[in-house]
C-alpha cells in the first residue's frame, strides 16, 4: 500500500487544483433565469457537450468519438462491468473519475456513492481531490447547480456532499467491505491505473488483484435487484499475465456464457489504441494528436515501449528469446566468413509491414548479424538501401548469396531491385527463395537453441542503430499469439537455413558411384 501524503504535500496538491478549477471563467453571466435552465437541460442531454461546457481545463481538446461510447455504455446503463482498455494519455481518468460520475450526480440525479480506487492510497486521494475542487470551486458548476458544501476531506479519501452524496478513496488490495454510508453502499465503483509492472510476473499477486476486484470490490454494491452497480476498470493493457489482461479474459469468457444462457449481459470492453495501423498512422483521437505526431514518436521510442503503452500489445521480453541471450561482438572481415546470406523478408503491403534484409555470416559454430535493414517503408526504399551498401562496403569482392523469401518474390519484387540497378548500371543478383516452409512461429522458434548457446552475435558496431534495434525488439517480443511484428525474426531463420545448405555442402562434397561399383560391391548376385 502506498503512503498517505503529507499534509504539506495534500496543502500544496489541493492549493493547485483549487487555483486551476477557481480560474474557470463563466461565459454566459448575462442571461435570465429562464435562459439559463434551458442552456442547462440542452447541455445535459449530451454528456459529451456538458463535458467540455463545464471542464474546460480538462478538455482543451474536442472529446474523441470513443469517450461518448465509453460514458453511454455507462451513463445508460444502472448495472454494467466496464474494462476500458485505453492507451496512454487516452483521457480515461478524467472521463471515468471525474466527468461521468459528476454528470451522474448533477445532471441524471443518478450518483449516491462513488468509491474510487487508485494503485495506491496517495494516488487515489489526488484523483478523489480532483472530484472536490469541482464541487467546491468549480464557478459554471457552482452556478448552474448551487454551492454543495461538503463534509470532510479527500485528504483522508473521503468526503460528502450537502445534499448526502459520498465520495471515497481507497488504495488498491486495501478492504472495502466496510465501504458504506448509513445503509447506502457504493453505486459507482472505479478501479483505475492499479496494473504495476514491477508485480507482472508475480502469477499470486496477479490473481489475488483479480480475486480483489470480482470479490472484495464487487461485494461492496448492495444485494438488490433494484441496485445500481456500475463498475469501470481503466488500464493500458501492457502485459498478458497483468491484471487488465487477465480481468479482459475473464470479461471475454462471461460474455460468451450469457450469450449461450440468454442473460443479460452486463459485461463491455472497450479497447482503444493510439493509432488505427502502424502504416498511416491515423489517429483515435485526431482532434487531439495527428498522424505525423504518432509516427514521429513511435520512431523515437524502443517498438516494444510503444507497442505496450499505446497499443495494447503484449510484448514480455524475453518469452522465447532472452535478454540476457542477446550477445554482442566485433564482427570479422568479410572474406574471412565460410558463407554470407543476404536475406529479405519484404511483405507484401507497399509500407505495411517492415521490409527486412539481412547479411548474415557463418564462422564455425557462430552466426554473425553484420548488416541490418528493417524499416517500415516502401520495397524501393529497401532496394535503394541495399544498392548504397552494396557500394558503401564493396560487396561485389566477396561470395555473398542474395535471397527474397519465395512468397514475396514476385516480379513486381525483383523489378524494384532490377529498377535500381537500371537507374546504377549492375545488377545485385537477387533469387527468389522457393523452397517451402514450415508453421512461421516453429521456424522462428527454432533459432532460440542458437541463442540460448550464445552462438548468435550481433554487430557491436550497430548496436545503438534503430535497424538492429528494432530487430533485437522483434526477437524478445516474440511469442505464440503475439501481435507484435515478426519480419526481421524471419528474415534471420531465412538466412540461416540457407548457411546451412551452403556450408554442409562445402564441407560434405557429393559422393558419386558408378553403377557397375555399386554391383560389384552389392553382396546379392542376380
Amino acid at each position: 500500500m502506498g503512503l498517505k501524503m503529507t499534509e504539506r504535500e495534500a496543502r500544496l496538491y489541493w492549493d493547485k487544483v483549487k487555483a486551476r478549477t477557481m480560474a474557470i471563467k463563466v461565459v454566459d453571466d448575462i442571461e435570465t433565469e429562464a435562459e439559463r435552465k434551458k442552456r442547462v437541460r440542452s447541455l445535459e442531454a449530451d454528456y459529451i457537450r456538458w463535458f467540455e461546457y463545464y471542464f474546460p481545463n480538462y478538455a482543451k481538446k474536442k472529446c474523441a468519438k470513443f469517450h461518448k461510447r465509453l460514458a453511454n455504455d455507462i451513463i445508460k446503463n444502472k448495472r454494467v462491468r466496464e474494462l476500458a482498455e485505453f492507451f496512454r494519455s487516452a483521457g480515461k481518468s478524467v472521463h471515468i473519475d471525474m466527468g461521468i460520475p459528476l454528470y451522474l450526480y448533477y445532471a441524471l440525479h443518478d450518483l449516491h456513492f462513488m468509491l474510487l480506487i487508485g494503485e495506491t492510497e496517495a494516488k487515489a486521494a489526488k484523483l478523489l481531490g480532483d472530484i472536490q475542487a469541482q464541487i467546491e470551486f468549480n464557478p459554471r458548476l457552482i452556478r448552474d447547480y448551487g454551492k454543495r458544501q461538503q463534509i470532510g476531506d479527500w485528504a483522508e479519501g473521503d468526503f460528502t456532499t450537502s445534499d448526502g452524496v459520498k465520495f471515497m478513496s481507497l488504495g488498491f488490495r486495501q478492504n472495502p467491505r466496510g465501504a458504506r454510508e448509513g445503509d447506502a453502499r457504493p453505486d459507482y465503483i472505479v478501479v483505475d491505473d492499479v496494473d504495476n509492472k514491477n508485480h507482472v510476473n508475480n502469477d499470486r499477486l496477479m490473481k489475488e488483484g483479480v480475486d480483489y476486484i470480482t470479490e472484495d470490490v464487487w461485494g461492496c454494491f448492495d444485494a438488490d435487484d433494484d441496485a445500481t452497480e456500475r463498475f469501470v476498470y481503466a488500464n493500458n493493457n501492457f502485459h498478458k499475465n497483468s491484471i487488465t489482461n487477465r480481468l479482459k479474459t475473464y470479461f471475454l469468457t462471461e460474455k460468451q456464457k450469457l450469450k449461450q444462457t440468454g442473460d443479460e449481459d452486463i459485461f463491455n470492453v472497450l479497447t482503444v489504441n493510439a493509432v488505427k495501423d502502424l502504416t498511416t498512422f491515423e489517429p483515435s483521437w485526431p482532434e487531439k494528436t495527428s498522424a505525423d505526431y504518432w509516427r514521429k514518436k513511435y520512431n523515437s521510442m524502443p517498438y516494444r515501449s510503444f507497442m505496450r503503452e499505446y497499443m495494447n500489445t503484449h510484448i514480455a521480453d524475453g518469452s522465447v528469446f532472452k535478454n540476457t541471450d542477446i550477445i554482442f561482438g566485433p564482427m570479422l572481415p568479410l572474406r574471412e566468413y565460410e558463407a554470407l546470406v543476404f536475406y529479405g523478408d519484404l511483405s507484401y503491403k507497399d509500407q505495411g509491414d517492415f521490409k527486412g534484409l539481412i547479411l548474415v555470416g557463418k564462422v564455425g559454430r557462430q552466426f554473425h548479424i553484420i548488416f541490418t535493414y528493417l524499416r517500415r517503408a516502401s520495397r524501393a526504399m529497401a532496394a535503394e538501401w541495399l544498392y548504397d551498401l552494396y557500394e558503401d562496403k564493396h560487396l561485389d569482392r566477396y561470395n555473398i548469396k542474395y535471397m527474397i523469401e519465395g512468397l514475396f518474390a514476385m516480379d513486381e519484387f525483383v523489378n524494384d531491385f532490377d529498377n535500381e540497378g537500371d537507374r546504377r548500371g549492375y545488377y545485385i543478383p537477387v533469387v527468389a527463395d522457393e523452397r517451402g516452409k514450415a508453421n512461421k512461429f516453429d521456424r522462428i522458434e527454432s533459432l532460440s537453441g542458437y541463442f540460448e548457446r550464445h552462438n548468435v552475435i550481433f554487430n557491436d558496431a550497430e548496436k545503438d542503430m534503430p535497424d538492429q534495434t528494432t530487430l533485437r525488439d522483434q526477437f524478445l517480443a516474440f511469442e505464440k499469439g503475439s501481435k507484435a511484428n515478426d519480419d526481421g525474426p524471419d528474415a534471420v531463420h531465412g538466412a540461416f537455413k540457407e548457411l546451412f545448405t551452403i556450408t554442409r555442402v562445402d564441407r560434405f562434397p557429393v559422393r558419386t558411384v558408378s553403377r557397375a561399383d555399386m554391383r560389384r560391391k552389392s553382396k546379392n548376385d542376380y
